[in-house]
């Protein structure tokens, strides 16, 4: 028996993959595809996503993937009608880190380093391995592959994207679309009526320093976009077609989109690599976990592209499910820790589901929040402040990359560790994935918090 089965090798997937293997759980990852997906599809890494990925080893090949985004040319009637700088700047008392925008890396490259990362530990990726069903019992869970073998593991992962087999076949419905800032209630789902046409392009005579907008030609049209993808040769291309035209898919059908909306020739667009449609929704599961199978990225929730935070999310997911996984197989924690995934991650991932629909809509800007640096679990179960007067950071908080007498801490933090911490404005236990899990102004009541959760010496 497995110790956790990951269905979907996905960025998602992977990430969990590469933090399960450096923790010693037995895992394996099932794909129903035959390779990654291809295709640059979700490409800002947001810069706590680099921090997750600065941990688990692959920062150095993310930064050498990818690039910073350009700024943005604005076109009309064939001439260049001014410049828009895309992401806002980073504001005073933003949390401290490396990375104050994000990092631009084809999500296909994003997979094939996590899916290195994973073998050099020593897990693998089983592709062309489809799931078609799943049961479970008081003692595990079995899932059916297509071909008719069946896997059993003590866990089972949903990383299988917005269609989700597994999620599906736990009868988990996905409503709503999140909440969005300043909203009480979630959103119908709906994010924009209108289909998109999404699609890497090879456009050699086209300058490559700016994320080239093309807004509508005629009342009617709709707009296009070409942003160069960092590391490789090809655009990016997005087109809305408003009143609910079908994109055609094909070479030509591109080339003729391009042609109608640009300065360009139909003829400037040498190849298409990879090409997809799509409307843009928002949805979020009812539950994040059943039993022993737990939901995670678009198997969890489904986000419009507009602001970078799906694959972002996702990452998050899995290296808030990893360490926990971890502890109550290996570790002796207790079995209720697991249930602080859902607790923790289904709040935030609701709340980025309302920050990506109002970006997609116009009624917000791509600021802090899209940096995901102030994301906290200050109401979780795990959460204990103790403090008479906490200041800015709190039990529940990310702990900020910060320096002091010359020590950088993340790279005491670094690993897949509890870590204690005693500074000035007190003492932090820091959990695997670099949150504050206890603060107080002296070590008492520490032990105690240890022996709740099983925490192992720091």
């Amino acid at each position: 028996m497995l110790d956790v089965l990951i269905v979907g090798a996905g960025p998602t997937g992977l990430t969990l993959g590469v933090d399960l293997a450096r923790r010693g759980v037995r895992a394996l990852v099932i794909e129903a595809g035959d390779d990654v997906a291809a295709g640059s599809r979700g490409k800002g890494l947001q810069p706590r996503t680099m921090e997750v990925f600065e941990d688990l080893g692959v920062l150095d090949a993310v930064l050498a993937a990818g690039g910073r985004y350009p700024v943005s040319l604005i076109w009309k009637n064939g001439e260049p009608a001014g410049e828009h700088v895309m992401f806002d700047p980073a504001e005073e008392g933003e949390k401290d880190c490396r990375f104050m925008e994000p990092w631009m890396v084809p999500q296909e490259r994003t997979a094939r380093i996590l899916l290195a990362r994973l073998g050099e530990l020593g897990g693998s990726v089983r592709f062309g391995a489809r799931a078609v069903g799943v049961e479970q019992d008081a003692d595990g869970v079995t899932v059916r592959l297509a071909d008719g073998e069946a896997l059993r593991a003590r866990h089972v992962v949903a990383a299988d994207g917005g269609r989700s087999t597994v999620r599906r076949a736990l009868g988990v419905a996905m409503t709503g679309g999140g909440v969005a800032p300043g909203r009480e209630k979630p959103g119908t789902g709906e994010v924009d009526p209108d289909p998109f046409l999404v699609t890497d392009v090879r456009i050699p005579g086209l300058d490559r320093g700016h994320w080239h907008m093309f807004p509508p030609p005629r009342e009617g049209s709709g707009f296009l976009a070409l942003c160069p993808l960092a590391g490789t040769e090809d655009f990016q291309l997005v087109a809305g077609f408003p009143g609910g035209g079908t994109p055609d898919l094909s070479l030509a059908g591109v080339r003729a989109v391009v042609a109608e909306r640009t300065h360009l020739a139909a003829g400037d667009v040498t190849a298409v690599s990879w090409v997809s449609a799509f409307r843009p929704r928002a949805a979020l599961a009812d539950r994040f976990r059943v039993g022993r199978v737990f939901l995670a990225g678009d198997a969890a929730h489904v986000h419009s592209p507009a602001g970078g935070q799906g694959l972002n999310t996702s990452v998050q997911d899995a290296y808030n499910l990893g360490w926990k996984l971890g502890a109550v197989l290996h570790g002796g924690a207790p079995p209720r820790l697991l249930d602080t995934y859902e607790e923790e991650r289904r709040p935030v991932a609701a709340a980025m589901l309302g920050l990506s629909t109002a970006i997609h809509r116009a009624e917000r800007t791509r600021g802090a929040a899209t940096r995901q640096l102030g994301l906290h679990y200050r109401e979780s179960p795990l959460s204990e402040e103790t403090r008479r007067d906490p200041g800015p950071l709190r039990a529940g908080d990310r702990f900020p990359d910060v320096t002091v007498d010359g020590v950088r801490l993340f790279d005491r933090l670094r690993g897949p560790r509890w870590t204690s911490l005693t500074l000035d404005s007190g003492v932090y236990l820091v959990r695997p994935d670099g949150y504050v899990g206890w603060a107080g102004e002296t070590p008492e009541g520490l032990d105690g918090y240890r022996r709740r959760w099983s925490v192992p010496a720091a």
